[in-house]
């Protein structure tokens, strides 16, 4: 009996029209366009005009992917939304994109892994597929992360930015998804987080105190430790060696951290798909979007190896290789 995999048939990204650069920045909060790059990566991001939603860049990508893939909306079943900036508490925006999109009656939900949302939503939809339980799956990864930033927070407003991506999954006897990889320590929660919520409560603080906390070198330090052990981990769950990846494409939250993990694979730079000085740090839109962009340029082809890895609070931090 043929295996039965989950194979990436078209992707989509949205991002919003206005681009904030590394010298708008500059003023209004004490920064600099060098200090930035040369810290990150990162040039410029893309924010949401008042009242663009996650939702609404989740239906763009959405619509491109399928046009892409040829598939209707109608024929999809089931819809896994990776963001940690729902439109609204409940219904998900899953739900919102899935009545946006005229797919009405599949599954649908949302997934909150922090900036690994949509390699763990890709793991979640790989699984259906490969159960049978599912044919033809939407994933999506897409966060209006702008909109819990404190602009006067230095360390944190330089790095982040409003986007999202989607792939349509389709049952396939031909390779797709080799491997997904998904782990987690809440133990590390107060390194990235935002800590107020529905049920612990919000704070009477500008914007009920809802922004971004980050200790940045502490998460620099265990991102790089965790990715590394990552890769040997997803590579061995494939059979495969570093030496048969075409493209590492990973989360876009710091050069720095994308070149240590090129150099673990003894992979060139010309092997790395970055996005991260257009794009900043997207969260959950991230990896997506960067393969949106190397699929749409030309760079990534049918038939190679692709690894993608993330990392985010929680901390999670998950990965899929597959044959694009």
């Amino acid at each position: 009996m043929a295996s039965t995999y989950a194979r990436i048939t078209g992707t989509g990204s949205a991002l919003p029209e206005r681009v904030m650069t590394n010298f708008d920045l500059e003023k209004f909060v004490e920064t600099s366009d060098e200090w930035i790059h040369t810290r990150t990566g990162i040039r410029q991001r893309h924010v949401a005009a008042e009242g663009e939603t996650t939702g609404d860049l989740a239906f763009l990508a959405a619509e491109r992917a399928l046009a892409a893939a040829g598939v209707q909306a109608s024929e999809l079943d089931l819809i896994v939304l990776g963001t940690t900036t729902p439109d609204l508490i409940f219904p998900s925006t899953a739900c919102l994109v899935q009545a946006r999109l005229g797919a009405n009656g599949c599954a649908a939900f949302d997934v909150n892994a922090a900036c690994s949302g949509f390699v763990y939503a890709l793991g979640v939809a790989d699984k259906f597929i490969r159960s049978g339980q599912t044919k033809k799956a939407l994933v999506i990864g897409a966060e209006t992360l702008t909109r819990m930033i404190d602009w006067k927070e230095r360390e944190t407003c330089v790095l982040f930015g409003d986007g999202a991506g989607a792939v349509v999954l389709e049952a396939s006897d031909e390779p797709g998804i080799y491997a997904t990889c998904m782990h987690a320590d809440g133990g590390y929660k107060e390194l990235l987080w935002n800590p107020v919520g529905v049920s612990a409560g919000f704070r009477d603080e500008p914007n009920h105190g809802v922004c971004i906390k980050m200790a940045g070198r502490e998460v620099f330090k265990v991102a790089v430790k965790t990715l590394d052990s990552l890769v040997e981990q997803t590579l061995q769950a494939a059979g495969m060696q570093a030496s048969q990846l075409d493209w590492l494409i990973p989360h876009q939250a710091n050069l720095r951290i994308i070149e240590a993990t090129a150099k673990r694979l003894d992979m060139s730079m010309d092997q790395v798909i970055v996005t991260v000085d257009k794009h900043a740090n997207t969260s959950s839109g991230s990896v997506p979007l960067a393969l949106d962009y190397a699929v749409r340029s030309g760079k990534v082809q049918r038939g190679q190896n692709l690894l993608l890895e993330a990392f985010g609070g929680g901390f999670t931090w998950a990965s899929a290789l597959l044959r694009y």
